[in-house]
């Protein structure tokens, strides 16, 4: 279970993308209850939600993770998830600093042993924030938000496994894979099928 987290900004969504078309690692579609960017569909990016149905599956122990970023729920759905690590395949999640810390916490021993922390660090604040205009997705308030969180953000990478110091998006998708094989060939990871 590779967990990816990282400032607003910093290329977290990029990588993943770019990781979401490998047919060896399934994706896990996070819940929320902002509004879609342009170009964002249900169900392929997030399951959007109604602030109502998102408390509901709270109730429910539906998610694995849940908390509030930026003003909106985000969430990982629980099944799935399980359904995942009995299968033992990879999954990749795009979570925030408080999701990953919950999943780091969390009661199961099978979530916590599969779990593969990596924090993507951006270069510098003043890269953070070109990144964060060149978007154009958010309004000027909501970039002053997003480089204050990443202020209490960037300090939590030393709770990672693994952090990367994000350059170009093909030099972090470099760096991602050679962690993903680093894990998959952890001795504690490997099922000896025949001895």
């Amino acid at each position: 279970m590779f967990v990816v987290s990282a400032p607003s900004g910093a290329g977290k969504t990029t990588l993943c993308n770019s990781l979401k078309v490998t047919p060896d690692l399934g994706y896990s579609v996070s819940c929320t209850t902002r509004q879609p960017r342009p170009g964002e569909e249900h169900g392929e990016d997030y399951y959007f939600l109604t602030r109502e149905d998102f408390e509901r599956k709270i109730k429910e122990h539906s998610f694995l993770e849940y908390a509030e970023v930026h003003g909106h729920f985000y969430g990982t759905p629980l099944q799935p998830v399980l359904d995942s690590i009995k299968a033992g395949k990879d999954l990749l999640l795009d979570i925030d600093v408080q999701g990953a810390q919950a999943i780091r916490n969390h009661p199961d021993e099978d979530i916590k042993g599969s779990l593969v922390d990596v924090f993507i660090m951006p270069p510098t604040p003043e890269e953070l924030e070109r990144r964060l205009r060149k978007r154009g997705t958010e309004t000027e308030a909501d970039i002053q938000r997003r480089l204050n969180d990443a202020k209490k953000e960037m300090p939590l990478w030393r709770e990672y496994r693994y952090t990367i110091l994000s350059e170009s998006m093909e030099e972090d998708l470099i760096k991602f894979r050679a962690i993903m094989r680093a894990e998959r060939y952890l001795s504690s990871r490997l099922e000896m099928r025949h001895v």
